[in-house]
């Protein structure tokens, strides 16, 4: 489904990614690790076609995904139906007077008839169908991001882009997406600063380093039983432990709020 090959990309003079290079199969739920700052939205950004890298080449259902290619029109339909990214913040993605006008946007937008059935189906698969007639600004951080989530959803996407889905869930609600999100027939790419959490949103792990290369592609519990990879990758830090008159530093995997 998504070929990458040599993939660079930076921010006027500071690189963001450097020679990345994978494979992703139909059906297959990754999770995407690394620290701040190592690039990790910026390469979901540019498998969702909204940045162009500078080098390297990323290619989707084996079409190049390519400025002059989205400006086609049923070629760049396609890809927005098939392809969604998910904001970390997801008031960048709302802005639509309700909560249904929300989730019902993207399938007015392609002119599909069933727009109505599509709002209402995924709005209650969320959770959120209690707030169609809110405005989407009124709810909490975890509601906006099931509204958000539920908008990407109605298209009925083949491949989900999601940047730390969990960041703004109470406990419960990060337990109801992992399952919900397990469950979903679609291929994912998921990151998320909740170790915790990794081994639970993907089998497979890619790991940037903070050189901003792929240090890691292989299975998710190998990497996170692995403290020497953690460390290398800034995902495990050491603290002092005082236990009475005792005093000890050990390395922790490293959990980010």
């Amino acid at each position: 489904m998504i070929r990458v090959d040599a993939l660079c990309h930076g921010y006027a003079d500071q690189p963001s990614l450097i020679d990345v290079s994978f494979r992703v199969e139909a059906g297959e739920k990754l999770v995407l690790l690394g620290a701040n700052g190592c690039g990790k939205s910026t390469l979901l950004k540019i498998l969702a076609g909204l940045l162009a890298p500078r080098a390297g080449s990323v290619h989707y259902a084996g079409a190049e995904i390519s400025p002059a290619l989205l400006k086609r029109g049923e070629a760049r339909r396609r890809f927005r139906r098939e392809v969604g990214l998910l904001f970390q913040n997801p008031d960048v993605m709302l802005f639509n007077p309700t909560v249904y006008d929300e989730i019902a946007f993207g399938p007015r937008q392609l002119g599909l008839a069933d727009a109505d059935a599509r709002a209402r189906h995924w709005a209650a698969a969320v959770g959120v169908e209690r707030y169609l007639s809110r405005p989407p600004f009124t709810l909490s951080g975890g509601e906006k991001q099931k509204v958000a989530l539920a908008a990407l959803l109605a298209l009925e996407p083949k491949l989900l882009l999601l940047d730390e889905p969990a960041a703004a869930l109470d406990p419960r609600t990060t337990g109801w997406l992992v399952d919900f999100l397990a469950d979903l027939p679609v291929t994912l790419l998921t990151t998320t600063h909740q170790l915790a959490l990794a081994g639970e949103l993907g089998a497979r792990a890619l790991v940037l380093g903070e050189d901003h290369r792929l240090i890691y592609d292989g299975a998710t519990d190998a990497f996170l039983s692995d403290m020497e990879r953690l460390v290398a990758a800034n995902l495990a830090h050491a603290h002092r432990h005082r236990h009475g008159a005792l005093e000890h530093r050990h390395w922790h995997a490293h959990e980010w709020p």
